[in-house]
C-alpha cells in the first residue's frame, strides 16, 4: 500500500510518501513540491497523487481472494501490460493508478469482499466529488469490470459485482465547431506558422492528431494526386514518463484510407519539401536525420511532438480572441462542412476513417437541418390554419430556415 500526506517544512509543502519496497519493507520518503504553503494546497495535492503513483509496486505474492482489492488491480494491470497496446495500457494505468486505487486504498477491502455497492459508491463519488463526466465513469467501469471478470474466470470470486451496478447514462456528444467563415479567419492567422500544416490537415482532411504527426513523404503520390493515411505517432504517459509510440498502422482498419491530394495542399507540401532541403543544407551535420521520412518536422529536422499541436493551437486561439475549441474539433468542423454541402454520412465515414457508420451517425446527425426543414414543409399544407396572412408567415419562416441553413 502507498500512503501519502502533505507536510509543511520551512514554509513549503512536502509530499510524505509511505510505501513498501520490492522486499516488502516499509519506507518513507519526503519530496518537496517547491510550493509555498499559502494558496497552493490543491496543486500540492495533485503533485502528491502523482508522486504516490511512482511508488506503487505490485507485490510478488500470487493473486488470491484474500488479497487487497487495490493490490489485485495493480497485479492485473501489470499482467495486462504484456498483452495490450502501449496506448491502451497507458489509459488503463492512468485510471487505475491515479483514480481507482487511491479511492479504494483507505478502505482496506479484500478482493472477495468487494460488493456492487462499493463500486456504485465509487462511481457516485467520481460524479459528485471529482466532477468527472459520465463518459469518464463509464471508462473506469470498463477497467474495473474487466479486472473482476478475470478474477471470476480464475475462480477467485463467484460473480462479478461490477455486473450488478447501474452505469451512468453516456453523455451525448455535442461538439464545438468552426463554420466556413471562422475557418477562413483561422487559416489566415496560421499561414506561415509551424502549426499551419496541422490546422489544414485537421480542418480540411479531418485527420486525427496522431495521423498528422505520423504523415510521411512516402504517403504522398504527386503523380496520382493521393494522400495515404497509414502511419501514426502517439504520445502517452506511463508511470510519469512520456513515451512516443510509432505505428505503421492506423487506429483501426477503416482508418487506413486514401484521400485526394488537392492543389492548395500539394503546393504547401512542395514548399515544405523545399524548406526542409534548405534547412538540411544550412544546418549540415547539426540537422537531425532520425526523421527524414516525416513531413512534420521543425527547422533542425526534429519531428513535431503531438502535444506541440494541442498546446500551440490553444495559444493561437487565445492570442487572437478566437472562439475556444479543441484541436480535435477541427475534425468535427470538417465533417459538418461536408454534411452541409450534401456529402452523405457513408462518404463522411470513409473520409474520416470511422470503422462503423453508427459512430458517424451518432456524432453528426444533429447537423442534418435540411431534412428537418423538408419535413416541416411536407406537413405544413395540412396544418389547421387557413388564413392567407398566416400562410404568408409560414412561408416567410420557411425562407428564414433555408437562409439560416445556407449560412451553416
Amino acid at each position: 500500500m502507498v500512503a501519502g500526506h502533505l507536510r509543511e517544512i520551512n514554509g513549503y509543502l512536502h509530499s510524505i510518501i509511505s510505501y513498501k519496497d520490492e522486499n516488502g519493507m516499509r519506507q518513507t520518503r519526503s519530496i518537496s513540491t517547491g510550493l509555498p504553503v499559502k494558496g497552493n494546497k490543491r496543486k500540492a495535492e495533485n503533485m502528491l497523487m502523482e508522486e504516490r503513483k511512482k511508488f506503487i509496486i505490485p507485490s510478488k505474492e500470487p493473486i488470491t481472494q484474500d488479497m487487497y482489492f487495490t493490490e489485485f488491480l495493480l497485479k492485473w494491470l501489470e499482467m495486462m501490460k504484456r498483452s495490450i497496446e502501449q496506448t491502451t495500457y497507458a489509459s488503463y494505468a492512468m485510471a487505475i493508478k491515479s483514480r481507482i486505487v487511491p479511492y479504494f486504498e483507505p478502505k482496506d477491502l479484500r478482493l472477495k469482499e468487494v460488493t456492487p455497492k462499493d463500486i456504485q459508491d465509487y462511481y457516485q463519488y467520481s460524479l459528485d466529488v471529482e466532477k468527472v463526466s459520465a463518459n469518464t465513469v463509464i471508462h473506469r467501469h470498463a477497467n474495473i469490470r474487466k479486472a473482476l471478470q478475470y478474477a471470476m474466470k480464475t475462480e477467485l470470486i463467484d460473480k462479478n459485482p461490477a455486473d450488478l451496478i447501474e452505469r451512468p447514462r453516456k453523455d451525448k456528444f455535442v461538439g464545438s465547431i468552426y463554420d466556413a467563415a471562422e475557418l477562413d479567419i483561422l487559416f489566415g492567422i496560421v499561414r506561415g506558422l509551424r502549426i499551419e500544416l496541422a490546422v489544414i490537415l485537421g480542418a480540411f482532411y479531418g485527420l486525427r492528431r496522431s495521423e498528422i504527426v505520423g504523415l510521411k513523404w512516402d504517403a504522398i503520390n504527386i503523380n496520382k494526386k493521393t494522400v495515404i493515411i497509414k502511419h501514426t505517432v502517439t504520445e502517452v504517459t506511463i508511470d510519469g514518463k512520456t513515451i512516443i509510440v510509432e505505428k505503421d498502422r492506423t487506429k483501426t482498419k477503416s482508418s487506413y484510407r486514401t484521400l485526394p491530394l488537392v492543389k492548395p495542399f500539394e503546393e504547401l507540401l512542395l514548399n515544405l519539401k523545399a524548406e526542409q532541403e534548405e534547412n538540411r543544407r544550412v544546418c549540415g551535420t547539426m540537422y537531425c536525420r532520425d526523421y527524414l521520412g516525416y513531413i512534420y518536422v521543425n527547422e533542425i529536422g526534429e519531428r513535431i511532438k503531438p502535444n506541440f499541436i494541442t498546446q500551440n493551437f490553444s495559444i493561437i486561439l487565445n492570442n487572437n480572441n478566437l472562439k475556444k475549441i479543441r484541436f480535435h474539433d477541427l475534425r468535427h468542423s470538417c465533417a459538418s462542412l461536408l454534411y452541409a454541402n450534401g456529402v452523405s454520412l457513408k462518404e463522411i465515414q470513409e473520409w474520416l476513417g470511422h470503422s462503423d457508420i453508427s459512430t458517424t451517425s451518432n456524432i453528426y446527425t444533429h447537423l442534418d437541418f435540411n431534412s428537418k426543414v423538408s419535413s416541416a414543409n411536407a406537413i405544413i399544407s395540412v396544418f389547421p390554419i387557413q388564413t392567407q396572412e398566416v400562410n404568408a408567415q409560414n412561408q416567410e419562416a420557411n425562407d428564414g430556415f433555408n437562409v439560416q441553413n445556407s449560412e451553416l
